[in-house]
């Protein structure tokens, strides 16, 4: 009786142990997954964020250095309180940076972001000239009458 109680012991820590690398496995993946939908989350509020000229011209002047919101407001036609809101999408979106300094709001420009959108888009640019790099290969490669092309004759 001893031994059959051990061995069902030994099953039970067997499946104990299985169970803790499954429920692992699964923190893990959830972590990933997590971290993989934030990164989705801020590549899409980057985007948002750039789509917009007044935003895209507001972040190349914070390039050159920090500027108050004021300044950030002078180039275009727009109140302060829409540059306010125009400031506060790049903000969301981890573009930019605001401090306060008595009344003066100064921003200034969080490359983070931009580095994230950046590597996004190398990926991207990578996997678009491999493939048309197979392209020219494949049309290297094919006789033109293959593609269709039928050399013409100048009769003179």
């Amino acid at each position: 009786m001893t031994d059959h109680l051990q061995k069902v012991a030994y099953r039970i820590n067997g499946y104990r142990n299985k169970f803790n690398q499954m429920v692992d496995s699964w923190k893990i993946f959830l972590i990933i997954n997590h971290m993989a939908e934030y990164k989705i989350e801020l590549l899409n509020k980057v985007f948002h964020a750039l789509a917009d000229p007044t935003r895209r011209e507001m972040v190349k002047q914070l390039a050159y250095e920090n500027r108050t919101v004021t300044e950030l407001a002078s180039p275009f036609r727009i109140s302060l309180a829409a540059a306010s809101k125009h400031i506060k999408v790049l903000e969301e979106a981890g573009l930019l940076q605001r401090s306060v300094q008595g009344r003066t709001h100064i921003c200034r420009l969080d490359p983070q972001s931009l580095a994230a959108a950046n590597e996004w888009i190398r990926f991207y640019e990578s996997f678009w000239s491999n493939q048309l790099a197979a392209l020219e290969r494949e049309l290297d490669e094919a006789e033109p009458t293959e593609l269709g092309m039928v050399k013409e004759e100048h009769n003179d």
